[in-house]
């Protein structure tokens, strides 16, 4: 029998920090060739257990760890970083962290001229981990001027061309389209089937379970709460706190009440009408290189009680598209309008008053030392009175279920908890537009809804406007979807005239799920989508 690729026995962790254990007791091992897919909610200790496997605990994270690891039978705490290193190899949850070259063909071979591998033998590493992601065409572009998305695949190609024996993925889907996913997740499988030993930690488990992981781990509360086959998963897990096939949700919730109805933006309502442009795009162009356009005439007008969900590949132009709405960008030709002015004669601040701009990294946003005093950064800024400020900090805290950690630093926090600061440190300002890049990256299925829900309610915003990989979140809380590709403008309608087109949906690398089929199935009887533990009770 040959020997296991990794053994994990009765581990548990402590940070330095803080209080409870953030791992009790986990032991497992894996195959060759095995995909594991470790699902839970955030904070429940998964990457507390990508970060023991790879060796950065205990030496770059410190507390009291015990139990070991073993990597094809030898001790983790025995071996030298540079050695697990070469045998494990980890896509971190946010690309910036792990991206260190301003060239994608220098980012990509970083790893290897640091093994002082020969320089023929660099290159074709190098050609070839592009080549599995089917990312040649970025090997000689900034890696400064990515998307998050194509960010995400050089992570995973600098991991590759390594050719380590595991693979630790720490939310790989979480910036990339849904066509670039599936593509991602083709390449996971082959590599698996050539003998590689995949753990992925996934809060798109639908997508992952595309792939046939052998086997799915769920933990909650830093413990191991089911280790088994695909099949047992549904029963286990909490439906509202993994996401499931809406089938199986559908199946789950029938025996559950009806949830609440959700009334979409008072703030919107109270209004005179419904139909004024808060924000106006003419004939917006852009590029950031002279000779190389982004957007193409881009006409489009933010109305008073939108929600508008972007959707389209990585590096289409919709976080180019949003960042003219702020004024963080200006075009090259035609104009933006915000409350009638054009953003070239406004200052980033005065537009700040009315949108608030939520950016798809967290890093780029936090700084304070703790989260209150990021949540009272904006407030104050806008000349808020101090009483305000205090309510504003203490009822975002409470949408985004982070009321516990006001004390704690920012950046200590987990990626999707770091997400949730950075939502919430712009609900706190009171913008009239709310603007969200990616608002569920990092974000377990009940987390994401709970906020989404309570964000919806709240009597401030007047205009919802979010970027997403995730079709599922336009279906549930878009009135409106705009489809963007290759710099503009596809598809500008309601959710079901811009959904029901498969066709168009993968010309824009945009795949439906299982919740989408079956809204546009049962259509005729409902009139309008929904979340599928509401399809459940039509």
């Amino acid at each position: 029998m040959s020997e296991l690729a990794l053994i994990v026995e009765n581990l548990s962790f402590r940070y330095r920090d803080r209080q409870g254990a953030a791992i009790h007791n986990i032991s497992f091992a894996a195959n060759a060739g095995e995909i594991l897919l470790i699902a839970g909610a955030s904070g429940c200790g998964k990457t507390t257990l990508i970060r023991a496997i790879n060796g950065l605990i205990p030496r770059s994270y410190k507390g009291e760890l015990t139990g070991r690891v073993l990597i094809q039978g030898e001790n983790t705490v025995e071996m030298k970083l540079s050695t697990i290193s070469q045998k494990v190899g980890t896509v971190l949850q946010d690309p910036e962290r792990q991206i260190l070259g301003t060239k994608v063909l220098n980012e990509v071979a970083f790893g290897l001229e640091n093994l002082g591998l020969p320089r023929q033998e660099i290159f074709q590493r190098v050609d070839e981990a592009l080549a599995h992601l089917k990312i040649q065409h970025l090997r000689g572009r900034d890696t400064f001027l990515l998307s998050g998305g194509e960010k995400q695949k050089v992570a995973l190609a600098g991991v590759l061309a390594m050719h380590p024996s595991i693979l630790l993925l720490d939310e790989p889907l979480a910036s990339l389209d849904p066509a670039s996913a599936a593509e991602t997740l083709d390449a996971v499988r082959a590599l698996a089937d050539e003998g590689m030993t995949v753990l992925m930690v996934e809060h798109r488990v639908e997508d992952v379970l595309r792939i046939r992981p052998e086997r799915v781990l769920y933990m909650s509360e830093g413990q191991i709460r089911y280790l088994g086959d695909v099949k047992g998963l549904s029963q286990v897990v909490n439906y509202r706190e993994v996401k499931l096939p809406a089938e199986d949700i559908l199946e789950r919730a029938k025996h559950d009440p009806a949830p609440a109805q959700i009334k979409v933006l008072p703030g919107a309502a109270a209004s005179p009408s419904n139909y004024e442009a808060l924000v106006k795009f003419e004939n917006v162009a852009f590029g950031y290189e002279a000779d190389k356009e982004v957007l193409h005439g881009i006409n489009l007008e933010i109305r008073r009680g939108d929600v508008i969900a972007v959707l389209g590949p990585n590096g289409s132009g919709k976080t180019t598209f949003v960042k003219h709405a702020i004024g963080l960008l200006k075009p090259k030709s035609g104009r933006v309008l915000v409350n009638g002015k054009d953003t070239k004669e406004s200052s980033v601040a005065e537009i700040a008053n009315t949108l608030g701009y939520v950016f798809q990294s967290p890093s780029h946003m936090l700084f304070a030392p703790t989260v209150r005093e990021e949540l009272a950064f904006g407030p104050t800024n806008l000349k808020h009175p101090k009483d305000e400020i205090e309510k504003e900090v203490k009822e975002a805290l409470r949408i985004v279920n982070l009321s516990d950690k006001e004390q704690d630093p920012p950046l200590a926090l987990s990626f999707g908890q770091q997400k949730r600061v950075s939502i919430a440190a712009i609900l706190a300002m009171r913008s009239r537009i709310l603007v969200m890049d990616e608002p569920t990256a990092g974000q377990d299925y009940q987390n994401y809804m709970n906020f989404m829900d309570s964000i919806l309610q709240l009597p401030g915003f007047e205009a919802i406007l979010f970027i997403t990989h995730d079709v599922d979140l336009a279906v549930i809380y878009a009135n409106r979807v705009l489809l963007v590709a290759d710099g503009q403008l596809m598809a500008d309608g309601s959710p079901h005239e811009t959904l029901r087109d498969f066709n168009r949906l993968q010309a824009c690398r945009v795949i439906p799920s299982s919740l989408l089929s079956l809204n546009v199935k049962r259509f005729g009887e409902t009139g309008r989508f929904m979340r599928a533990e509401a399809l459940a009770h039509v």
